[in-house]
């Protein structure tokens, strides 16, 4: 297998998302797609699989709420109990009510944050991470298809011109 790949560079999302298509449909293996913003479809379009980070959003927020009544539980019950405007803090059970705000609110900060630092251990950013984008118009309104090249490399290069690619350049793959 060659290391070699094909970068097509491409100045519209729309037109993007039809080459993806194109290349799949020619049995071309699409290594990476680098764009300035979110593109509707694009997933699919590559045959990606859907995510599981929903699953992990749930189990955050179960841990939450969990931490959220243990914290309550300890802190207005056992530790400090205390006779505010008369409801006295014997029983969860009977505060609970009041203490819904903060159940909601426990519950959501840790599935916020969790899945944001999953997110970045998943994807492995962290401060001070160079960029991996072979060019760096991707961050301003290019996008790039990062094709591998096979047995072929000439007809290739003419699928993806008919695909609308403006500039494409053949590179060694980074690893």
């Amino acid at each position: 297998m060659s290391n070699k790949v094909l970068h097509a560079v491409y100045d519209d999302d729309d037109t993007l998302l039809h080459a993806v298509k194109e290349v799949r449909a020619g049995h071309y293996h699409i290594e990476e797609v680098f764009t300035p913003f979110p593109v509707h479809g694009l997933d699919k379009a590559m045959g990606l699989e859907p995510t599981r980070i929903a699953i992990l959003a749930f189990i955050y927020g179960c841990i939450g709420l969990t931490v959220a009544v243990l914290m309550m539980n300890f802190i207005m019950i056992e530790d400090w109990p205390q006779d505010i405007g008369g409801k006295p803090s014997f029983s969860y059970i009977e505060n609970m009510p009041a203490f819904v705000p903060i159940m909601f609110e426990m519950t959501v900060f840790f599935a916020a944050h969790l899945m944001v630092i999953t997110f970045y251990l998943r994807s492995k950013l962290w401060p001070f991470k160079e960029a991996e984008n072979p060019i760096p118009a991707t961050t301003d309104d290019k996008f790039l298809m990062e094709v591998a090249v096979g047995s072929d490399q000439k007809k290739l290069t003419a699928l993806l011109k008919k695909t609308g690619a403006i500039d494409i350049t053949v590179q060694e793959k980074q690893e």
